[in-house]
């Protein structure tokens, strides 16, 4: 019940001026950080790991933006799930399309880590011709599940494969002419993982990209989605294909990754997704990082 009053507030609230729904998310994101106590001691242990040299001040309050830019992004997903195409365009601009332009003709791995714009990118690109394939986890709310599930797919150049199906069906597409819009910066344990610092902390990091990057001989494009102060919308910023990638170093691979996320961190460190246990996996003999 309260899932369908919640999509009926969003599905209300996708009516009303960006400006409008931008102060709505703030206000609500500045009591979620008050309450909700278990994700603000994540948060702010994960900025106390990567910024230890900032103040407590400092971190509590890029925390609180932090909470305002997610419940802003996340009220603002009912225009990815009931607006139309031009709507979505204006409220998702493109910068740096010359570099996608110049592999468009190449298999692509689309580099989007998890700054709170990515779901925002990921549709706007839908609406574009080249076709796009993601990787996806199901959310536990069903309601939920099914409106990400449309909004990822309902302008029909989209393809999402489960995360259990692995990276086959991913490599297939890929080398069929889809660009893969890639997220490839979460915990999702030890297996097919190397520890590789992050913020100059040991984290357990996927290795896939690279790998896949060397079966699909696809070109790496970094592509970044800042959300704009005032309800301005966003920004889905490409960068230059990266040259000599992968290598004969997986482990150089990946951390040439995280170092490039980590740079565009320090440039927005509010928009990235502190709310996630980064750290959770530990090599062996070592602690939690986290309280329990």
């Amino acid at each position: 019940m309260m899932s369908r009053l919640g999509i009926a507030a969003l599905w209300l609230l996708h009516f009303l001026p960006l400006t409008w729904q931008a102060r709505i998310g703030n206000g609500l994101g500045w009591m979620l950080y008050y309450l909700v106590a278990k994700r603000r001691k994540i948060g702010a242990t994960n900025l106390a790991l990567a910024f230890p040299t900032w103040s407590i001040a400092q971190r509590r309050q890029v925390l609180k933006q932090h909470f305002q830019a997610m419940t802003r992004a996340a009220l603002e997903h009912g225009m990815l799930w009931w607006s139309d195409a031009q709507r979505v365009r204006d409220l998702v601009k493109i910068e740096g399309w010359e570099h996608y332009q110049a592999v468009k003709d190449q298999p692509i791995i689309l580099l989007a880590p998890h700054f709170i714009g990515l779901d925002m990118g990921g549709v706007r690109l839908s609406i574009e011709p080249h076709p796009l394939v993601s990787m996806y986890s199901r959310l536990k709310n069903p309601h939920f599940d099914a409106l990400m599930l449309h909004a990822r797919t309902r302008f029909g150049c989209s393809v999402l494969i489960s995360r259990h199906e692995g990276v086959r069906p991913l490599i297939r597409e890929i080398k069929q002419g889809a660009a893969l819009y890639y997220l490839p910066d979460q915990d999702f344990g030890a297996r097919d993982a190397e520890f590789v610092p992050f913020f100059d902390v040991p984290a357990a990091t996927v290795n896939a990209m690279p790998r896949m990057a060397k079966l699909a001989r696809a070109k790496i494009l970094p592509a970044i989605t800042r959300q704009l102060p005032d309800g301005l919308g966003y920004v889905l910023q490409f960068y230059p294909a990266w040259d000599n990638y992968p290598s004969d170093d997986m482990t150089a691979d990946i951390r040439r990754m995280n170092a490039f996320i980590e740079d565009r961190t320090r440039e927005m460190p509010a928009q990235y997704f502190w709310l996630h246990k980064r750290y959770k996996t530990r090599p062996a003999g070592e602690p939690s990082l986290y309280e329990t």
